[in-house]
């Protein structure tokens, strides 16, 4: 790890775990901040443009509940927003809004292949430095079984990621044929590109 982790905070603009636990293997530490937003408000025609839009508003809520001036003084405080959606035939899929449609979404990608497409905001609190970029994963898949799709839905935690794809669960992973890109990704923090833009913002 090249940088020196007592020169800067970083403040985590997210509730996934699957995001806490790629930053953890990192190396770094930080706190968590959760952005509570209306994401279904923020429409963009291209989905690399709707997910820095995400990452940019999450920045702004997080932001609107922080005093600025008690960072100006400070040593750097680095918060890192995200945003990931799941693009299947063209169509952009956002957290399946119900059971059902998290089935159907799962049903869709087997046999079959589906894309990640993850942005990385990092916004320096107190030089105002910011800088977000978006990473695309492609993923292939074996046919899934029924009764897997139905131990997943009853696990519940489709429910609550993008597309309803999660490729790290025990449950699929053998059903994964194969990942252009990296799995960081897929869970929401891609590891190259997050420390890419740390570095850029310090």
């Amino acid at each position: 790890m090249e940088a020196n982790l007592s020169s800067f905070k970083i403040i985590l603009g997210s509730s996934s775990e699957a995001r806490r636990k790629v930053l953890s293997e990192m190396g770094y530490e930080f706190t968590i901040m959760s952005a509570d937003i209306d994401e279904k408000a923020i429409r963009k025609e291209k989905p690399e443009e709707l997910v820095v839009a995400l990452a940019e508003a999450k920045a702004e809520a997080i932001l609107g509940r922080l005093s600025i001036d008690d960072f100006k003084d400070a040593e750097p405080t680095l918060l890192i927003t995200s945003d990931q959606v799941v693009i299947y035939e063209g169509v952009v899929r956002e957290k399946p809004a119900s059971k059902e449609e998290a089935r159907q979404f799962m049903k869709d990608y087997s046999g079959g292949h589906a894309a990640t497409l993850g942005s990385v905001l990092v916004t320096n609190l107190k030089t105002g430095f910011r800088k977000g970029e978006w990473d695309r994963v492609e993923i292939y898949f074996h046919e899934i079984p029924d009764e897997v799709i139905d131990k997943l839905i009853e696990e519940g935690d489709v429910l609550y990621v993008a597309g309803g794809l999660l490729i790290e669960n025990p449950l699929i992973s053998p059903y994964v044929k194969e990942v252009v890109g990296t799995t960081d990704s897929v869970m929401g923090l891609p590891k190259a590109l997050t420390e890419k833009l740390l570095k850029e913002a310090i």
